[in-house]
């Protein structure tokens, strides 16, 4: 799906979330220390699109924050072995700095030595849960390695967020995810681990129709809108959210390295065919319960309704 020179758009970006939304949380969004931004900026450039948002870590909370986000979620993913634990010592500094509004998420390679230690250390450093990218890691999400950080999580009570999804693929990986990846593979961890909260990104893309089954069927499977949702990928058929288990999608941004506005799909959340009650609850509730946040009460960001989020 990914190719070279894919259409960077021009849209309007506007400067505070869409009124009448409830307060926002994006739950996927990217940071990373400047070498390895700008090594994932030209990866871009050459396999796939041009990153509109080309920041520092510290300018991507700034943005979000002052444009009406009220809490993120932060990721990174280690590429290779042994650099985990500065990522994460990294995270957890940029976290600190911005008042309880940041969540980071740890990241470890999976089988690489020591692996558990590393991922202990970073809930021990206050991360509050893991992430892991089967398209850049390469990993087998069955295996052994991946059960020990799975149990890991589930005794620390930390959620995962796993990109498992098919989509986008491209020729560039060193790895092919349609090899890797599946939701039937997902299937196992969901019911091999039934109190380990996991979520997929991006609807699971490309296997949408499979993953809303499954999030029908299990009560610790989560997904997030990220990209999905968006109008950029050529994904076959209408993507209606109405029809989904509200209480189990939540918003992402994929923030900062996305071709288009910042609140592109805030827009179309929006505009969308949903309840007051299920917007509420992917843009806000349910982030909230997934990554067990403590945040304060805020205002809608406008008078619609006059209630308050909690």
């Amino acid at each position: 799906m990914l190719k070279p020179n894919m259409p960077s758009v021009n849209d309007q970006e506007d400067p505070t979330v869409p009124s009448g939304l409830p307060a926002v949380i994006d739950a996927h969004v990217h940071i990373f220390p400047r070498s390895i931004f700008s090594a994932i900026w030209k990866w871009f450039d050459e396999n796939g699109w041009h990153i509109r948002y080309q920041m520092t870590s510290s300018q991507v909370f700034e943005f979000l924050l002052s444009h009406g986000i009220q809490h993120i979620i932060a990721f990174q993913y280690a590429h290779k072995p042994g650099i985990a634990n500065m990522l994460n010592t990294y995270m957890a500094e940029k976290c600190s700095l911005f008042n309880n509004r940041v969540t980071g998420l740890a990241t470890v390679f999976p089988g690489e030595p020591d692996a558990e230690k590393l991922l202990q250390k970073a809930f021990d450093a206050g991360l509050g849960g893991l992430k892991l990218h089967a398209h850049v890691q390469c990993f087998d999400m069955n295996s052994d390695p991946a059960n020990r950080l799975y149990e890991c999580c589930r005794i620390n009570k930390k959620p995962v967020v796993m990109h498992v999804g098919r989509e986008p693929k491209s020729s560039a990986y060193r790895c092919d995810p349609y090899q890797l990846c599946s939701a039937e593979k997902l299937e196992h961890i969901v019911k091999d681990f039934p109190d380990l909260k996991i979520c997929v990104p991006h609807l699971g893309f490309d296997e949408i129709k499979a993953y809303k089954k499954m999030i029908e069927k299990y009560d610790n499977l989560w997904l997030d809108t990220t990209m999905a949702i968006a109008g950029y990928f050529p994904i076959t058929g209408e993507i209606d959210l109405s029809c989904y288990r509200s209480d189990r999608l939540m918003y992402g941004s994929d923030f900062p390295n996305i071709p288009y506005a910042w609140d592109r799909e805030l827009k179309i959340l929006k505009d969308k065919n949903i309840s007051d009650n299920a917007l509420e609850k992917i843009v806000h509730k349910n982030a909230t319960d997934f990554f067990s946040l403590k945040t304060e009460p805020q205002k809608e960001h406008h008078e619609k309704t006059g209630h308050q989020i909690s």
